[in-house]
């Protein structure tokens, strides 16, 4: 059985991989097949297979096949999983940029 802390796991390690990230990157704004992504990796294009095969495997790209060619597309749900978890964190980093900018706006009143 795959635990919702396993799935995560799985997303955060495939992310891992700068070459992984620059392909969700240009999926982001538009599908794009195996060939116009690896125009965009300094790998070559084995590499770029197995880069969207684990991609594949843990849910952040979709494939559909269309004639000869395979487009691949962003799954941006695989991702709500590692959103929700990084919600606290992002939390106590407003907490303290909030009190961050109280010190700076009473360091200004001190001066004028």
């Amino acid at each position: 059985m795959v635990t919702l802390l396993g799935i995560m796991d799985a997303v955060l390690q495939a992310l891992a991989d700068p070459s992984r990230r620059t392909v969700l990157e240009v999926l982001r704004g538009r599908s794009a097949t195996a060939g116009e992504l690896a125009a965009v990796l300094p790998i070559a294009r084995p590499g770029v297979s197995r880069h969207l095969r684990v991609l594949r495997e843990v849910g952040l790209v979709d494939v559909r096949q269309d004639a000869q060619r395979r487009i691949y597309s962003l799954r941006p749900e695989a991702l709500v999983e590692v959103d929700e978890w990084l919600e606290p964190y992002r939390a106590l980093w407003r907490n303290r940029l909030d009190a961050l900018h109280t010190e700076i706006a009473r360091g200004k009143k001190v001066r004028e």
